[in-house]
């Protein structure tokens, strides 16, 4: 789970003379929402958000606006640009660019090699998509949630429960509950019932835990599980 993996690579960049307007003919072509500024040397020098062009446009970074003898056309990418933006490394965790976008509202985070080399962009896009892929939702099946106690051994118990039933599972993930931190919800997704139908494996696992929701085909179900 590392941006390294999960990174968009082939990023369209600006150079310090680029021109607003030609940025935003990119913006409006390319359907891009940020745009890392490349400096002569080819390090990152800055980043261009969609809202900085729409903010430029008509500019007020020009006194008076072109009615005072400014003109659009001479604003460029180091007009607008975010000096010394936050970035990240190719090694460094997914899960923490999640947060980091969440905290400050970014859309996407420059990506650069130990030299300060631009190597890609992360984006919102990219952290959905690996969430995707983590939570097993794009290979299909069943997901169960089940709450238990934030301590260890639930979970492992759990897991050897449904190895003991012949299920396979595809993905594990758990967050703690959002009404108790005392206790930790846990997310199964199925990926073969083995000789269970869904029902009969729901009604196993409400003899031991509490389950508190299942999802198939795209639907949740509620249910009321024992502790």
């Amino acid at each position: 789970m590392l941006v390294r993996d999960w990174m968009t690579r082939n990023v369209i960049t600006l150079g310090l003379k680029t021109t607003v307007v030609d940025a935003a003919e990119i913006m409006r072509t390319k359907k891009v929402r940020q745009f890392p500024v490349i400096d002569e040397k080819g390090g990152l020098a800055g980043i261009v958000s969609d809202r900085d062009i729409r903010d430029a446009m008509p500019s007020k970074y020009l006194p008076g606006d072109s009615a005072s003898g400014g003109s659009l056309g001479s604003l460029r990418a180091a007009d607008i640009m975010t000096s010394e933006p936050m970035r990240v490394s190719p090694l460094t965790p997914v899960d923490m660019v999640a947060n980091i976008l969440m905290r400050h509202k970014f859309g996407g985070l420059p990506v650069v090699d130990e030299a300060g080399r631009l190597v890609g962009i992360i984006t919102a896009a990219d952290v959905f998509r690996f969430l995707c892929t983590a939570s097993g939702v794009q290979r299909g099946g069943p997901q169960i949630a089940v709450r238990m106690d934030a301590k260890p051994g639930p979970l492992s118990g759990m897991l050897e429960f449904l190895r003991s039933e012949g299920v396979r599972f595809g993905s594990v993930f758990t967050s703690h509950d959002p009404a108790d931190p005392a206790f930790r919800n846990a997310y199964v997704r199925i990926a073969d019932l083995g000789e269970h139908s869904l029902d009969s494996l729901l009604a196993a696992m409400k003899n031991h835990y509490t389950v508190l929701f299942y999802v198939e085909d795209g639907r949740t179900t509620l249910l009321e599980g024992k502790r």
